[in-house]
């Protein structure tokens, strides 16, 4: 199949949404299929574009058998809520033209989309709509319920703007899926219909992530000994994770527990904010994002993992590191409200604290560093979970099954949909005067 996808995140970047676009892309290429992706320049997590893609124009390369094109975008380095607002209609605005030629020239069976960007989601809804393909958005961020509800957005008129301008874009796509059954129930709740909507979750590559020896190359750099217990967050750095808890924590347990020792691995406009903060505790220490090659080595640094999770966003995300997690075989702390959807996936893996509660934070990794058996069997419970739940081959294989079926069950609707209204377009224009036979 011919697939054309639209995403703002895409390789090199090493972590969120950009790993799980350039993963599908290149595992559907893998499978036989043409992939061409219309992407932004890798700047995320650190705000800033690399200077090998710093361009005013359209730069096109080929990553492992797909061709990547790449739209100049507006980077904030400090991205504020207005400011993300002009970084996304960057995007939009500059893959209109692109996205369009490609759809018109290739030819696509399918063209799927991918939310981050919401505001790019109508140029891939009309790109198929031109050339009579089936129309897919993928919702990894209910972003405009993020915005609000983490306070990076706040005027009650442009939420209403906002989410009629949602509702709207769900309308305009044969297939709208989302990673989690909790996320489902939020769109469903949004008007998109039930047989319209799937559940796509993340993965990992569970041949590449596995559970291994604890004593790693990373924890000898770090000075640390075999005796130390470390808790790793690894991923972004920036305003939504609550990472200050972290910190907070690791104050609390200094001088009760000094073997305890908590790896940031990451990057982000708040970490230099974080440093600060951190400054004076010899137990926390900060390093870069990982390669590729090394994730499964810095995940199994850890005997102990920690999400934190501010309480608004519960359900709004289910970060994209989780799937990692479980994979590694170590248990996971995780801050989020019983019943929502972190706390469900987490379940008998690690240790459920409330959001934003530090002291319970410090309470659950005391309790975990003390207790190796309990570490050890909500591990396996995690790793067995990965195997049947997050399985990146299994995953990718239904994506590839629900492409080669979306046109026969979609294209007619669509097609109807488009004929009735090119319909009203033709009736409406027969309000115009004409001249008599």
């Amino acid at each position: 199949m011919r697939i054309l996808f639209c995403g703002i995140n895409y390789a090199p970047d090493l972590v969120g949404v950009a790993k799980y676009n350039s993963e599908l892309c290149e595992g559907l290429v893998a499978r036989g299929h043409e992939v061409r992706v219309l992407t932004a320049p890798p700047y995320y997590p650190d705000w800033i574009i690399p200077s090998e893609y710093r361009s005013l124009w359209y730069n096109v390369e080929t990553l492992n058998g797909v061709e990547v094109t790449r739209s100049p975008i507006y980077v904030p380095s400090q991205p504020s809520g207005s400011k993300r607002l002009l970084h996304h209609a960057s995007f939009s605005i500059s893959s209109l033209a692109p996205m369009l030629l490609k759809a018109v020239r290739w030819r696509p069976d399918v063209v799927f989309t991918v939310a981050p960007s919401l505001l790019s989601a109508p140029v891939a809804a009309l790109a198929a709509w031109i050339v009579g393909a089936p129309a897919w958005l993928h919702v990894q961020d209910l972003e405009i319920d993020a915005a609000f509800e983490l306070g990076l957005l706040g005027n009650d008129i442009l939420r209403r703007l906002g989410l009629g301008f949602e509702r709207e874009i769900f309308r305009s796509f044969d297939r709208v899926s989302t990673i989690s059954p909790q996320m489902v129930s939020r769109l469903e709740r949004k008007g998109v219909d039930a047989e319209r909507l799937l559940q796509i979750r993340n993965w990992s590559d569970l041949s590449m992530i596995v559970p291994g020896d604890r004593d790693t190359r990373l924890r000898a750099s770090l000075g640390l000994k075999t005796t130390d217990t470390v808790v790793l967050y690894s991923g972004a750095i920036s305003e939504k994770q609550g990472l200050e808890l972290i910190v907070t924590a690791a104050a609390a347990t200094r001088d009760s527990h000094p073997s305890i020792h908590y790896i940031l691995c990451g990057n982000g406009p708040k970490k230099q904010d974080l440093v600060e903060l951190a400054r004076g505790l010899p137990n926390v220490h900060f390093i870069d994002l990982q390669p590729v090659e090394r994730f499964s080595e810095l995940l199994n640094t850890a005997d102990i993992h920690c999400m934190p999770q501010k309480a608004q966003a519960a359900d709004l995300v289910l970060p994209s590191k989780l799937s990692g997690m479980l994979a590694s075989g170590r248990p996971i702390i995780v801050m989020a409200d019983p019943g929502t959807g972190i706390a469900l996936e987490t379940e008998d893996a690690g240790l459920v604290i409330p959001p934003g509660d530090a002291g319970k934070l410090a309470g659950a990794v005391m309790t975990l560093a003390e207790n190796a058996s309990l570490r050890q069997r909500l591990g396996a419970v995690g790793r067995t979970r990965a195997e049947q739940n997050w399985d990146r081959a299994t995953i990718i294989g239904l994506i590839e099954q629900e492409f080669s079926t979306l046109e026969q069950r979609f294209r007619p609707r669509s097609v109807a949909r488009k004929r009735g209204l090119l319909d009203e377009a033709l009736r409406g224009s027969t309000m115009v005067a004409r001249p008599p036979l």
